[in-house]
């Protein structure tokens, strides 16, 4: 009788880490596909399609394009937490530059975030919503750092607002990534982003 018990609870663990695998695969699949083709312009069926699935096993895991978008958006955040305990300067620079790390080669993860963001603000409250929740995230992150360092450490300037800056930061690097995308063929990757970092430490260092 208990051997019976094991088996089924191995047989439903593997059939749940083989459910969990299949979620990770179809949400890796869409992040690239929709950072490449938009998400608007991609239907389900051609979600399904592309990852060799039949569009009922994509629905199974996955009812709407919703549920997908907000459960990448979801996965993304997990992957992006980080801690870090260094000087107001090297946090920053520590933050931006694990990003550069990561989505160089993952690019399509911050094309995702982006196009996401931009897509659904009057598409979709709810998808908009989560993805604002997953961003201020990253955003708070900033604004600490950049307060830390005007009002502890004495790195950073003062006349500018915490808040505003970290937007500012936060926007420039989606956006300096957006841009070198759409000239990848002639800009290369890490000069454009690294130029960025670069200025913009700089620029919020106390003159």
């Amino acid at each position: 009788m208990r051997t019976g018990m094991r088996k089924a609870a191995a047989k439903r663990e593997l059939k749940q880490e083989r459910a969990a695998r299949t979620r990770l695969e179809i949400m890796e699949a869409a992040i690239t596909l929709f950072a490449r083709r938009s998400i608007l312009a991609t239907t389900m069926a051609e979600l399904a399609k592309a990852i060799r699935m039949t569009p009922g096993t994509l629905y199974w895991h996955f009812p709407t394009k919703e549920d997908l978008l907000l459960a990448a958006i979801e996965e993304l955040h997990e992957l992006s937490k980080e801690q870090r305990r260094l000087t107001a300067r090297q946090q920053l620079e520590a933050f931006l530059g694990r990003g550069q790390q990561f989505l160089r080669y993952h690019r399509e993860y911050g094309i995702f975030f982006g196009m996401v963001a931009v897509e659904s603000a009057y598409t979709n409250d709810r998808v908009a919503g989560s993805i604002r929740e997953k961003l201020e995230v990253y955003v708070g992150v900033l604004e600490n750092i950049i307060h830390h360092g005007q009002h502890r450490t004495k790195e950073f300037r003062e006349d500018v607002d915490a808040r505003v800056a970290a937007h500012s930061v936060f926007g420039g690097f989606m956006g300096s990534l957006l841009h070198q995308n759409s000239f990848r063929e002639s800009v290369a990757y890490d000069p454009v982003l690294t130029t960025w970092l670069l200025l913009t430490a700089d620029g919020i260092n106390k003159r």
